[in-house]
C-alpha cells in the first residue's frame, strides 16, 4: 500500500516528525506499517524510534513512499547508489537503474547525480519510487557554485537543502564532522580522503583556514530537516579508503564528532543514522561496529562495504558483501552496496544488479546469524524445494530467479526442467538427493 493512500499531506510549518511523535507516546501509521512488516510489536517500533536506535526515512512530500525502517531491532537492510555524472546525465536512465533497484529488492535509493539537471533527475525518482530517496546535497551546491569550491557559501548550501526536502528527499547525507583540526591525522595517512564530498569540504577549509562550514551551520540544516521529516545520515568524510588507514586516529575521531551532532539533532527530533567505514580487515569489523555504538549511542550503523580487501578490482561488490554480511552480523543497520564497477567506472543497470543481489545475500545471511524473526523461513522452503526436485519453486525463492533460471536451462532443455530429478552438474545417475531418496526407500 503506498502512503499516499492513508496518509495527509501536512504543511510544511506544521510538520512533526516520526521521533517528535515516539517520544511523546504516539504511534503513527508509517510506525503501524513498518511494524506489520518488521512482524515487530507497533509500541516497540515507537520506543526505538524515540530513543533513537531505529529511523523511518518518510519526508513528508514523498507520498508514493512505502515506509521502511532502519535499526539494530529490525530486518538488515541494503541501499543503491546510483546517479547521473557529467559524462553520462539522463533523466531516463536513471529512472531505468531506478527500476532495477526496486525489482532486485534495494531497501532505499541514493542519487549522487553531479550532472545533467539535477533537480528534474531527483523529481523524476520521488515520483517513480516506493523506497526512500537518499542524496549528498554537497555534489549540487558545488554544481550550484560553478563547480568552484571557492564560490561555497552557507547561503546555497541551505537553499539546496530546502529545495531537496521540498521535492521529497527522505535522507541526506551530511558531511559535517569533520573539522579542521583532524587535517594533520589526515595527512599521515596513505590514500588521505575517498569521500567525494570530504574532499571537498576539506579543499574550502584548507583554502580558507576556516571551520566546516555544515558543522557550522547544523542548527540550520537540522530546522530544515524537522520542517520536512528529512533523516539525516551523518557523513563519514574520514573513512578509510584502503586497509592501511582503517580504524585509524582520522576516522575515528570523526565519528566522536558524529556522536556529538547525533545528539544535537536528537535534541531537535530530527532521526539520524552513522554512516560507517569503507575499506576495513576482516578483523577490524565487528571491533568498528562496537565502537560505532558506543561513540553514537546506538544510532543505526549505515556501512560502505566495508571491503576487506584492496585488490579486488572488477569484484569488489563481492569483496564489499563479505565485509557487510560481517558487519550486519555485528550491529550494522544497513548496507551500502558496492558494485562491481567500484573504482573503475560509473555502475550501469548490469552492474547495479549485480551489487544489489550481492547485498541482499549479505543483509540476509546478517538476518540469519543475528536470529531475526523467520528468517530461515525462505531457506528452508528452498531446501524442501531443492530435495523435491521443484523447478519453479528453486527459481521463486532465488533472490535472483531470472538469474537462476537462465543458468539452469543452459544445460537442460527449457521444456523439460519442470520434471528433471538431476541437474546438469551430477546428471540422472548421481544426484545426491535421488540416491539418498532411493536408498532410504529401502528401510
Amino acid at each position: 500500500m503506498l502512503r499516499s493512500e492513508w496518509v495527509k499531506p501536512r504543511e510544511a510549518d506544521k510538520t512533526r516528525t516520526q521521533m517528535h511523535y515516539a517520544k511523546r507516546g504516539i504511534i503513527t501509521e508509517e510506525m503501524r506499517y513498518v511494524a506489520n512488516v518488521e512482524e515487530l510489536d507497533a509500541e516497540f517500533v515507537r520506543s526505538e524510534i524515540a530513543r533513537g536506535r531505529m529511523i523511518i526515512p518518510a519526508n513528508i512530500n514523498h507520498l508514493s513512499l512505502q515506509p521502511m525502517a532502519i535499526g539494530i531491532a529490525s530486518k538488515c537492510k541494503i541501499n543503491a547508489n546510483i546517479g547521473a555524472s557529467s559524462l553520462s546525465s539522463c533523466a531516463q536512465e536513471e529512472l531505468e537503474k531506478l527500476n532495477v533497484c526496486l525489482k532486485y529488492g534495494a531497501d532505499t535509493v541514493m542519487d549522487l547525480s553531479t550532472g545533467g539537471n539535477l533537480d528534474e533527475i531527483r523529481e523524476a525518482l520521488i515520483q517513480h519510487s516506493t523506497v526512500p530517496i537518499g542524496t549528498v546535497p554537497m555534489y549540487q551546491i558545488i554544481y550550484e557554485c560553478g563547480n568552484d569550491i571557492e564560490n561555497l557559501n552557507i547561503e546555497t548550501m541551505l537553499s539546496v537543502l530546502e529545495r531537496q526536502a521540498k521535492q521529497g528527499v527522505s535522507y541526506f547525507t551530511i558531511h559535517a564532522g569533520f573539522l579542521l583540526k583532524f587535517m594533520p591525522e589526515v595527512a599521515k595517512r596513505k590514500m588521505g580522503i575517498v569521500s567525494r564530498g570530504g574532499s571537498l569540504i576539506a579543499a574550502w577549509m584548507i583554502k580558507n583556514h576556516k571551520e566546516n562550514p555544515f558543522y557550522e551551520a547544523f542548527d540550520a540544516i537540522l530546522d530544515i530537516c524537522a520542517r520536512y521529516d528529512v533523516s539525516l545520515s551523518l557523513g563519514d568524510s574520514l573513512r578509510p579508503g584502503c586497509i592501511a588507514d582503517a580504524s585509524d586516529a582520522a576516522q575515528l575521531n570523526e565519528l566522536k564528532v558524529l556522536g556529538e551532532l547525533t545528539l544535537r539533532a536528537w535534541d531537535k527530533d530530527v532521526q539520524v543514522m552513522i554512516e560507517g567505514p569503507g575499506h576495513v580487515p576482516l578483523n577490524q569489523i565487528e571491533r568498528n561496529m562496537k565502537i560505532e555504538r558506543e561513540y553514537c549511542h546506538d544510532a543505526p550503523f549505515y556501512i560502505l562495504g566495508p571491503l576487506v580487501t584492496d585488490i579486488a578490482a572488477g569484484y569488489d561488490h563481492i569483496a564489499s558483501a563479505i565485509g557487510a554480511a560481517v558487519g550486519g552480523w555485528h550491529g550494522a543497520s544497513m548496507l551500502c552496496y558496492v558494485t562491481p564497477k567500484e573504482h573503475l567506472g560509473l555502475p550501469n543497470m548490469a552492474d547495479v544488479r549485480e551489487g544489489i543481489i550481492a547485498y541482499k545475500i549479505a543483509a540476509h545471511a546478517a538476518d540469519i546469524a543475528r536470529g531475526r524473526k523467520n528468517a530461515r523461513s525462505r531457506d528452508n522452503a528452498m531446501s524442501d524445494a531443492r530435495y523435491a526436485f521443484d523447478w519453479n519453486k528453486q527459481f521463486e525463492l532465488a533472490l535472483d530467479p531470472e538469474r537462476a533460471k537462465e543458468y539452469h536451462d543452459e544445460t537442460l532443455p527449457a521444456e523439460g526442467f519442470k520434471d528433471a530429478e538431476f541437474c546438469s552438474m551430477c546428471g540422472p545417475k548421481f544426484c545426491a538427493y535421488k540416491v539418498t531418496q532411493e536408498a532410504f526407500k529401502e528401510l
